[in-house]
């Protein structure tokens, strides 16, 4: 068998990558950060520590075992996440399976920068609602010690995913999983509610590339052009937000009829540095103000 280092089955891998009609979309958006991904992923390699991996030589078992996850990346169209069972966000590692969508939302970014300058102080009581497999949540609980975070989440399995993550940092003391249609199992004011709710249209869906046909359907569709779920949200938001608390919920591409629904809302959408859109923040007092227009 010929010599295979880590790096030029990466390099091999990322041509391969190019040459093939794929979708970036599930945490990487090009060739060869993907061929990364399923590599490292896949060996448990570190991405910060070793630096001898790149050189290293690929034993038999574990170029079969790649060259089968290849495959079922280019036939199949399987995300990488899935592939390798693992995903990252905010620089923290999670368990990713088909019980949940991928983590990839931009508000990691404002997880790092700790919500500035969306919030005055550091958040004591943070909801994650539609939680999926928990990455925003925890991330806050990570990112906030002091704070107590919710995961709400309406899918069962999903909540079993997330109470994995939650198990797997180490979290449990801080850290709850709440099986909830939107609000409806909860009680407790908020200093925030971050929400990346499903905005989807079933057209859009049927429109979307292969691989986002393994997540599940419903992390992804809202009825209404994908606007009932977060129209709901901001008619119910303010009931359960502290004084001074802030919602921040991602629409994505649904941007424009959210914002088209709601001319006469002055909807604040937040810019990233690092790529992304369609990330709303309102307060408690702008939810009350113009609760009546979110019908």
């Amino acid at each position: 068998m010929p010599t295979v280092t880590v790096q030029s089955y990466i390099d091999k891998l990322a041509l391969r990558f190019r040459q093939s009609n794929l979708c970036y979309g599930h945490g990487t958006d090009n060739a060869y950060d993907e061929a990364v991904y399923l590599v490292y992923g896949t060996l448990a390699l570190s991405f910060d520590d070793d630096a001898n991996s790149p050189g290293r030589l690929l034993a038999g078992s574990e170029l079969c075992r790649l060259d089968d996850l290849v495959e079922a990346r280019l036939e199949r169209r399987i995300p990488v996440g899935y592939l390798v069972g693992k995903a990252w966000f905010c620089g923290h590692q999670f368990l990713c399976d088909p019980r949940a969508l991928i983590p990839r939302s931009p508000i990691a970014e404002l997880i790092n920068q700790k919500l500035r300058p969306l919030l005055e102080r550091a958040p004591r009581r943070v909801l994650d609602l539609c939680a999926g497999g928990g990455c925003i949540g925890i991330s806050c609980a990570l990112r906030f010690p002091a704070c107590q975070v919710d995961l709400a989440e309406l899918c069962a399995d999903a909540c079993e995913l997330a109470s994995a993550n939650v198990e797997l940092h180490e979290l449990s003391h801080r850290v709850s999983v709440l099986r909830s249609d939107l609000f409806s199992a909860l009680a407790k004011p908020y200093d925030l509610i971050i929400s990346n709710p499903p905005y989807v249209s079933r057209q859009e869906i049927a429109d979307l590339p292969e691989e986002y046909g393994h997540e599940p359907v419903l992390g992804l569709h809202s009825a209404d052009d994908g606007l009932a779920l977060p129209l709901k949200i901001l008619r119910e938001a303010a009931d359960f937000l502290c004084a001074d608390g802030v919602l921040v919920m991602e629409v994505g591409y649904a941007r424009q009829q959210l914002s088209t629904r709601l001319e006469s809302v002055p909807l604040r959408w937040l810019k990233f540095a690092h790529g992304g859109e369609g990330v709303l923040a309102l307060t408690r007092n702008q939810l009350r103000q113009y609760e009546g227009l979110f019908n």
